[in-house]
C-alpha cells in the first residue's frame, strides 16, 4: 500500500536530484531509502527515476507521480495548518506561488521574511509551479501573488510589475575546459556562439517558457541552434546534470547561490543579450493589507536595468 512517507521520499529525491542528499535531508540512511523507492516503484509498475552516475532524474512517469504527490501533501500541510489555526483562533491565509528559479533570488526571500515579521500571525502558503499554471491559479483565486518569470496574454487581467533584471550565467563541467581557461583572471566573458557544438541541458519549456525561450533566441541570434540532449523538470536537477558532466546549461544568475559541487560558471559578453526577468503579479481583488504589504516590500527591493522601482 502506498503510504504518505512514500510520497515524501519521492518528492525529497526529486528536489535533491541525489539519493544520499535525500536520504540526509529525510534523516534516514540512503540504503532504507533506495530500497522504498524501489518498493514504491514495483507497486506502480514503473520505474519514477533515471538512475544516472552523479544523482537521479524523474522519469515521465515519475514527473506525473510526483507533481500529484507534491499537490496531496500541500494538501496534507494545509488541512493541518487550519486546524491549528481554529483551535488558537487565528486566520488568515496569504498564498504566494513562484517559479522554480525565482525561489533562490534573494529579492523573494527577504520579501516573504519581511512580510513574516510584520504579520506573524499570517499563514503563508507557498506554491511552485510553471508560469501559466500559476497565472491559471492566480486568475482563478487560488493564489493571491506570485512571482513569475515571464508573462501570458491572460496575465493581463492581473496587476503586474517588474522588479528585478538579472544576467544569466553559463553553468559547466568544472573540468570542461571553458571553465578555468588559462589567462587572464578573471577570464573573459564567453562568447556565445563559441558554443555552438557543445551539448546542453535546459530547463523544460512548460515548466519555464520565458527562460526558455529567451535562451534558444539567444542561441539563434549567435547563429546556431542548440543541441539540446536533455530538458529536466526542476532547474535543480538541471545543475545536477551539469555537475554530472552530460552537457552544459544557462541559468539565472541568482541560481548559482546553491552549492552545487563540481559545476563552474562563466558570465557571457554582453552581445549575448542573456537576462532574466522576474515579476510580480498579483490579483486586484478583493483587497488584502497582506498583500498590499507584501507587494510594497517587494518593490522596495527592486531594481531594473540598475534603477530602483518608481513608487507607486
Amino acid at each position: 500500500m502506498i503510504e504518505m512517507r512514500h510520497l515524501r521520499y519521492a518528492v525529497a529525491i526529486a528536489d535533491e536530484g541525489h539519493m544520499t542528499r535525500a536520504a540526509e535531508r529525510l534523516g534516514i540512511q540512503q540504503p532504507p531509502l533506495s530500497q522504498q523507492i524501489r518498493a514504491l516503484e514495483t507497486m506502480l509498475g514503473t520505474p519514477l527515476f533515471h538512475r544516472l552516475p552523479r544523482g537521479v532524474v524523474p522519469t515521465d512517469a515519475g514527473t506525473v507521480f510526483i507533481a500529484r504527490a507534491r499537490q496531496i501533501l500541500a494538501d496534507l500541510q494545509t488541512a493541518v495548518a487550519e486546524t491549528h489555526r481554529a483551535a488558537r483562533g487565528e486566520t488568515g491565509t496569504l498564498s504566494i506561488g513562484f517559479t522554480s528559479s525565482a525561489a533562490f533570488h534573494p529579492l523573494v526571500s527577504s520579501a516573504v521574511r519581511a512580510l513574516r515579521l510584520s504579520w506573524p500571525d499570517l499563514s503563508l502558503r507557498l506554491e511552485e509551479g510553471a508560469t501559466d499554471e500559476l497565472t491559471a491559479d492566480l486568475l482563478a483565486g487560488r493564489l493571491d501573488v506570485a512571482f513569475l518569470r515571464g508573462t501570458t496574454l491572460e496575465a493581463a487581467a492581473l496587476s503586474i510589475a517588474p522588479v528585478h533584471r538579472e544576467d544569466m550565467l553559463l553553468a559547466l563541467p568544472d573540468d570542461h575546459p571553458l571553465a578555468h581557461p588559462p589567462g587572464i583572471d578573471p577570464p573573459e566573458p564567453v562568447d556565445l556562439a563559441d558554443l555552438s557544438a557543445e551539448t546542453f541541458i535546459l530547463y523544460r519549456r512548460q515548466s519555464g517558457q520565458g527562460l526558455y525561450d529567451r535562451i534558444i533566441a539567444a542561441c539563434q541570434r549567435a547563429g546556431f541552434s542548440p543541441r539540446v540532449a536533455q530538458e529536466a523538470p526542476k532547474l535543480a536537477s538541471t545543475l545536477s546534470l551539469v555537475a554530472a558532466g552530460l552537457g552544459l546549461s544557462i541559468i539565472p544568475e541568482s541560481m548559482a547561490r546553491l552549492e552545487t559541487s563540481g559545476i563552474a560558471y562563466r558570465r557571457f559578453s554582453a552581445s549575448a543579450g542573456l537576462v532574466a526577468p522576474l515579476y510580480l503579479a498579483w490579483r486586484r481583488e478583493p483587497a488584502r493589507a497582506a498583500l498590499d504589504h507584501l507587494v510594497r516590500e517587494v518593490k522596495a527591493r527592486a531594481v531594473v536595468d540598475g534603477q530602483p522601482l518608481p513608487p507607486d
